[in-house]
Parts: structure tokens; sequence; C-alpha cells
């Protein structure tokens, strides 16, 4: 081989070492921004409750009616594959309020013990990190939960009677946290102006 085949090859295997080095760099970089991807935690308090004397009732025929729209809401939330994972309290009427939208994605609800909230934080921040996450709770650890994800810490108080909030914590790899309060299904009336709602729809034929 002569001085200037070497050279040529020389020339060309920096080349392909530079291509190496560049797709290397290119693949770390799409993992790395793929492992930073924004985590998105959507929150909401279980559904009416029915009013039949026990420590943990179930839900109501109109809190069945609610998270068969909560299932109807966010069973394609994401384009792609919709909630990635669910998690609900202990109890009978949050189990419940996650039960339709778990059957319809063939999901488990993760069962998250309601005074844990840190707990609770932890197990989605490290397991569900850029996914997303439904958690269905009660109205007193809602808020603590949404401020320990550093969202927002200005949540209006939540009356007895008041099931429709829906809450979406958006938390990007970089950057501040969003907190977006919408409203579903039936919605919530206060008492005082009770007298004032519109007449219930007829009943259908």
């Amino acid at each position: 081989m002569g001085p200037e085949e070497r050279r040529r090859r020389k020339r060309r295997l920096r080349r392909q070492a530079t291509v190496l080095v560049f797709l290397m760099l290119a693949f770390a970089l799409a993992w790395f921004f793929e492992s930073q991807a924004t985590t998105t935690v959507i929150f909401v308090r279980h559904a009416e409750v029915a009013q039949d004397g026990s420590g943990d009732p179930g839900l109501s025929p109109a809190g069945w009616a609610r998270a068969a729209e909560l299932a109807r809401l966010l069973g394609e939330a994401d384009v792609v594959a919709g909630v990635d994972a669910i998690f609900a309290t202990q109890y009978r009427r949050t189990q419940q309020t996650a039960a339709p939208l778990a059957e319809r994605l063939g999901l488990e609800v993760q069962v998250a013990d309601v005074a844990d909230v840190k707990g609770l934080v932890r197990r989605i921040l490290r397991k569900w990190k850029g996914a997303v996450v439904l958690v269905v709770t009660h109205s007193e650890p809602l808020p603590r939960l949404i401020q320990k994800l550093h969202g927002s810490k200005k949540l209006p108080p939540m009356a007895s009677d008041e099931h429709d909030n829906l809450y979406i914590v958006s938390i990007p790899w970089y950057g501040k946290v969003k907190t977006l309060r919408l409203r579903y299904g039936a919605p919530y009336v206060p008492a005082a102006d009770a007298g004032a709602a519109m007449p219930p729809a007829p009943a259908p034929r």
C-alpha cells in the first residue's frame, strides 16, 4: 500500500469515526429528551356518594353517571396511548370512580394511601415520568397533592357536594409547572343558586 493510499484510508476512517460520534451523540440526546418528557397528572375528586349509612359508601346513580363521563372524557386523553396509569385511594368511592376508565383502557387501579401524599407523588415522578396519570382522591388531599407537584397553591375550596372539578397538572422537564382547572359531567350548582338552576331535561320517550 502506497503513501497516498494510506492517507486516503486514514481520511476515510476519520470520516467514519466522525459520523459514528455524531450518531452516538444524536441517540444520546434523543434518549435524554425522551426521558425528560412532560409528565401530566390529572386529579379528580370521587364522584357522588350513595347515602347508605355505611362507613365506606360506594357511588350513587349520579356518581356512576359521572364516573362513566370521566371514562368517556379521558378514554382518549392522549391521542397515542391514552392514560398510562390510574391511582385511587383505598375507599370504594374512589375505586368505583376510576373503574369505568380502568376497564375501558385495560388498566389496573393502583391503590394509593389517602394519607400518604408524599409517597404517591414520589411514585408518580419515579415510575411514571413522562406519562399521563389519573389520580382519583378526596377534597382534602387533592390540593396538597397538586402543591407537592409544584402546581397552583390557590385552588378554590371545594364544597361537600361539589364533584365536577378536574385539574390537569403539567410538569415539564424544564420550566414552570402549569395547573388547569376544568369541569366535567353534571355541573355543580351551589345551594344558593339552586332555585335559579335550569329545569331538568324531559325524560326520554
